[in-house]
């Protein structure tokens, strides 16, 4: 019976990796469909976002099995559950790069300007910050979802940093191209939105180990 278990829990960490994975490549697609101006490589980052909300049926389904089939406890209950909470932000990461990809196609195009050379290492920062929470999971790691947390803090400071210059842009063009910094506003608060849900993801990895969250007052005993 607890082999057959081990071997669910495997196929949920399996699954849990393929759904990060997906939350990546959207990320990293969008990203670059930003960079590029490119419609088409937007249109393709709204339908594959289908493709991350049935990852979380189907691991949603996965795990009510276990709960029901297994009745598992402490460790393992507290596993499951946090897989539980970890698919619904990983879902609306899945929405946000939709969001910056709607931003794209609604501003027909218009590539971010060289001068937001921040927007991209953001994008790749969070996109690590996803990688590692789910990898923290899988891994048991609980210093790894810890520096997940601390990372957040970065991505807050370069919000803060593109907000700045779109201000400067504001000044210096006399109120001109306001829709589309804008539009550059947004996709980096979509990308510190990003940031904040891998940093909720790593604080379930940290429940999930230590039975204790973080802004909660779940305490779980082993």
């Amino acid at each position: 019976m607890r082999n057959r278990f081990d071997m669910q829990l495997h196929l949920l960490d399996e699954q849990l990796t393929h759904m990060g994975e997906l939350c990546e490549t959207a990320i990293a697609k969008a990203t670059q469909a930003l960079k590029e101006g490119s419609i088409e490589q937007a249109k393709i980052v709204i339908r594959e976002d289908e493709e991350i909300d049935q990852c979380e049926k189907d691991i949603e389904r996965l795990c009510l099995k276990l709960l029901l089939q297994q009745q598992p406890v402490a460790k393992d209950l507290r596993r499951i559950s946090a897989a539980l909470k970890m698919i619904t932000d990983m879902e609306r990461i899945g929405d946000q790069t939709a969001d910056i990809a709607e931003i794209i196609i609604s501003s027909k195009g218009v590539a971010a300007t060289d001068e937001i050379h921040v927007i991209g290492t953001m994008a790749s920062e969070v996109s690590k910050m996803v990688r590692n929470s789910v990898t923290a999971y899988v891994n048991r790691d609980l210093e790894l979802a810890r520096d997940v947390m601390k990372a957040d803090d970065a991505i807050d400071q370069y919000f803060d940093e593109v907000r700045d210059e779109m201000i400067e842009f504001i000044k210096e063009e006399k109120g001109k191209n306001g829709s589309r910094i804008f539009d550059l506003i947004m996709v980096t608060k979509y990308l510190e939105r990003i940031g904040d849900h891998a940093t909720n993801i790593a604080e379930w990895v940290e429940f999930s180990i230590t039975g204790v969250h973080k802004d909660s007052a779940i305490v779980h005993e082993d």
